[in-house]
């Protein structure tokens, strides 16, 4: 299957019950596979007149209880900002994929490139937190769609899905039944009698009731405090800020998914993520048997930036090479985690795959 039917598959099997989107190349193909799966399960597909239209119908349903799923490309997300926004403040869940193409503007359509990473996590207003998930392959589109979703329940937050053209439209195959999938997470509810919306610990997300049920639910776009009524008041907007800061940087390592493959005896480290992460093993390879052996880290969670893994496993080597498909969205977080330490990019932002060649050029051009 493509990836795009393996991150809707995802979707569906982490309890996704509600899917608005606008057709957007290269992301299409998620909301066809939606249209198929959801009615039988129950749930709900609707496309919306436009982009902004559609996140606000996610948002809605997410507010009444359902999981929300939407999926767009580079256009579509800078539509989606304002809405992102407010999810973001207001504590409302939902996941959002990012099947992203060469940029800027409309850029083109059917080329693929990772031109979103730096808007996804700065795309919105105040610089909150949020959580982007970057898969390499359709497998990854499975099993990660599933985390998002649970980060999405827990964490009361949207959570993007860093997709790519040439990871979404492209057919493989994989075990799908062999497949283990993380245990499915629930937003917790309140139990109770005075229900105050955003009220919580310093580093969670408050407790969940739908708008629409027996208890009165306040929601707003505004600053607010515990309350949900609109606040001036310093001390509670700081408040407020830090807990939406702290819910997520507090359980950084805990959601910090990779792969890495470190050999003994090698002092180049390879840190790449999304498609181009696949280029990156197949240079690995050709250079293993050329006797020139590498290491490499391929990041699945890229913000919250993974500051603990990306010290420790960088400790070891003389020699870092980060290699992204864009002009470098992503190598100065790593830079600033790895501030003492000489780290060499390579990107390439044309509409074409970076080849395991043009890798192995990289790496043995010292």
């Amino acid at each position: 299957m493509e990836g795009n039917e393996a991150l809707a598959r995802g979707a569906i099997a982490a309890g996704c019950n509600f899917f608005a989107g606008y057709p957007i190349t290269p992301a299409t193909t998620i909301f066809n596979n939606m249209l198929k799966m959801l009615p039988s399960t129950g749930g709900v597909c609707i496309q919306g007149e436009d982009e902004i239209a559609s996140m606000g119908y996610c948002i809605g349903a997410a507010m009444a209880g359902k999981k929300a799923l939407t999926a767009t490309s580079g256009p579509g997300i800078s539509l989606y900002s304002e809405h992102i926004s407010f999810a973001i403040g207001s504590e409302i869940p939902l996941v959002i994929a990012d099947v992203q193409r060469l940029g800027p503007s409309t850029g083109s359509a059917t080329r693929g490139a990772d031109s979103d990473i730096q808007f996804l996590r700065w795309g919105s207003t105040s610089g909150v937190p949020v959580i982007v998930l970057a898969p390499k392959d359709a497998l990854d589109c499975y099993v990660l769609a599933v985390h998002a979703f649970n980060y999405a329940e827990e964490f009361r937050c949207p959570v993007f899905i860093a997709s790519n053209k040439e990871i979404g439209m492209t057919s493989e195959s994989f075990d799908f039944d062999s497949v283990v999938l993380p245990p499915i997470v629930e937003r917790k509810y309140f139990s109770g009698d005075a229900y105050v919306p955003f009220e919580a610990a310093p580093d969670k997300a408050p407790p969940f009731l739908p708008i629409g049920g027996k208890t009165l639910v306040r929601q707003t776009s505004s600053t607010h405090g515990p309350d949900g009524y609109i606040t001036i008041d310093p001390a509670v907007i700081a408040q407020v800020q830090e807990r939406l800061r702290q819910k997520i940087h507090s359980a950084r390592n805990r959601i910090t998914l990779f792969d890495a493959d470190i050999k003994d005896n090698t002092d180049t480290l390879v840190i790449s993520y999304g498609v181009t992460a696949r280029s990156v093993e197949a240079a690995a390879k050709k250079l293993e048997k050329k006797g020139k052996p590498v290491s490499f880290l391929t990041l699945k969670t890229l913000f919250p930036v993974p500051e603990q893994l990306l010290r420790e496993k960088a400790e070891p080597f003389k020699r870092i090479v980060v290699i992204e498909m864009n002009l470098g969205q992503y190598i100065n977080e790593i830079r600033r985690i790895l501030c003492h330490r000489q780290v060499e990019f390579y990107g390439q932002m044309n509409g074409v795959l970076i080849t395991p060649a043009k890798i192995m050029e990289v790496i043995e051009n010292e």
